[in-house]
């Protein structure tokens, strides 16, 4: 013969996943993303007509760290770097 549940037991229960699930939805939310941060991808120039690059800094779209060259005044910055592989 079987038992009923308590209303009490089957509430808490139902209460406990329910909140369960927000948790992970936050937890989900407020971890940071990976990818690169196309904005914080700035590549340097020579001078002002933009024609010689001397240096670029932040990610390429393979998530690499890019950082090479000088930092001048005359930046452009935004956009994803190209991928290369890494040297085997």
């Amino acid at each position: 013969m079987t038992r009923p549940i308590p209303a009490a037991l089957l509430r808490g229960t139902v209460a406990t996943l329910l909140l369960s699930v927000v948790i992970f939805a936050l937890v989900a939310l407020l971890v940071p993303s990976s990818q690169a941060a196309p904005a914080g991808n700035c590549t340097y120039y020579s001078n002002s007509s933009y024609t010689k690059v001397v240096g670029q800094f932040g990610y390429d779209c393979c998530n690499n760290y890019v950082a090479w060259g000088v930092k001048t005044r005359y930046v452009r910055c935004g956009g994803c770097f190209i991928c290369y592989p890494p040297p085997r």
